[in-house]
């Protein structure tokens, strides 16, 4: 039988402050490594976080993951953590209590200046919603809740995938939402969340499909 996970530890408030605490103690780990070279920027893994969440670990790790993608005109970092988050919402769809990453991932490391600066950046889309969040609704995050919530994420997480200019913001900022009602037991916020998701999806593939039909018509003419 699967343990229970242990107690939160963490505030349940100031989800991004917290993630802004853990990479300043990264850093602050990381300077005073006798290895790290003096022109070498500070860099952690993605399991060096885990090992500093609760319970709460998917959201966390999902929202850390999604505030790149909540950024406009910003390519190729997007499409990259988008594996590790369909990885999370897997897991969480499976009945998982505390998240496992592949060895390549959990090993994955990052510049832990820069992403303060993502941190920083990003915090403007999501930061006024986390200062509206509470508990509320709460068989949404329970661990039943949770299992459906990461079915259904699995759908916004892929879109982010999809290789076009600036197609990673809406859905990011869905999945970034959606992480924070995770992290703050607030259900209405994963509802919100999952319905921005899904409605750039719909919206996508209408507009994907009148893409393919107007190609399919112009080469009509032309044959």
């Amino acid at each position: 039988m699967m343990s229970e996970p242990p107690a939160s530890h963490l505030p349940l408030r100031g989800a991004t402050q917290v993630l802004r605490d853990i990479l300043g103690d990264l850093k602050a780990r990381a300077a005073n490594v006798a290895t790290q070279q003096a022109d070498e920027a500070p860099r952690a893994t993605f399991g060096d976080i885990l090992d500093q969440l609760d319970e709460r670990a998917f959201g966390f790790l999902l929202l850390l993951l999604a505030l790149p993608c909540c950024l406009p005109f910003v390519y190729l970092l997007p499409q990259l953590v988008a594996l590790p988050m369909l990885a999370l919402a897997g897991q969480m769809a499976a009945g998982r209590h505390h998240p496992w990453l592949p060895a390549r991932l959990h090993e994955r490391s990052f510049e832990i200046t820069s992403f303060g600066k993502v941190l920083d950046r990003s915090e403007k889309y999501v930061g006024w919603i986390e200062r509206l969040a509470r508990p509320r609704f709460s068989a949404i995050t329970s661990h039943g809740g949770a299992r459906l919530v990461g079915l259904l994420l699995l759908v916004p997480t892929a879109s982010i995938l999809v290789p076009l200019p600036s197609t990673n913001t809406i859905p990011g900022i869905g999945v970034a939402i959606t992480s924070l009602g995770l992290i703050e037991r607030d259900g209405f916020l994963v509802v919100l969340g999952l319905l921005i998701g899904f409605a750039w999806v719909a919206l996508l593939a209408i507009l994907g499909f009148e893409a393919a039909s107007w190609i399919k018509d112009w080469l009509a003419t032309r044959i």
